[in-house]
């Protein structure tokens, strides 16, 4: 074997194991792992902040979720259920984002997509629900899909009417023009 076919099968080895090491950093950096795979640590916070949740504890649950995904940042349920409970707590803008953290670790997460188009509903923006309802019927296919028909009953009743919409709706008593005896 001559000098340069030695370089080139050295320089090609190194090559390949350099590419080997970055699709393994990729992958896990962007995929869900199993729940067997997430950090067990994780899992116990979650299942802590569901307790706390039932108990009627948002701020402890919260706190609790945080934690998990501070842990394990690919614990895509714990994402999911700080979307729930910050929905609970009237902060769709907040629901909306951790939906979206949930959905960079699985895109075709039905649940997710259903979740966050409810808070979309919710903050408004009925078109990007819709957006994730398309989605979720593409994802289920054929067949019926509860997530599909959740989320087409939030979009069919519509955004929450809030206290300030009802007293933007309402005439103010100076535009009201003066009763005639």
């Amino acid at each position: 074997m001559s000098v340069v076919s030695e370089s080139i099968m050295r320089f090609t080895s190194v090559s390949v194991a350099l590419a080997l090491t970055a699709v393994s950093i990729s992958t896990s950096l962007h995929g869900q792992r199993p729940d067997d795979q997430i950090d067990p640590r994780s899992m116990a916070l979650v299942e802590r902040a569901k307790a706390a949740r039932a108990a009627g504890n948002l701020s402890g649950a919260n706190d609790l979720l945080e934690s998990a995904t501070v842990v394990d940042p690919r614990n895509r349920q714990a994402f999911i259920l700080l979307a729930e409970v910050a929905r609970q707590q009237d902060l769709p803008g907040k629901s909306i984002r951790f939906y979206r953290e949930a959905l960079t670790i699985e895109p075709n997460d039905a649940a997710a997509l259903a979740g966050q188009g409810q808070a979309l509903v919710d903050k408004g923006a009925v078109s990007r629900a819709r957006e994730n309802l398309a989605k979720i019927k593409t994802l289920c296919g054929a067949k019926p899909c509860g997530e599909a028909t959740q989320l087409a009953a939030a979009i069919a009743k519509g955004p929450p009417v809030t206290a300030t919409a009802q007293q933007s709706v309402a005439p103010s008593p100076a535009a009201t023009p003066p009763a005639k005896n």
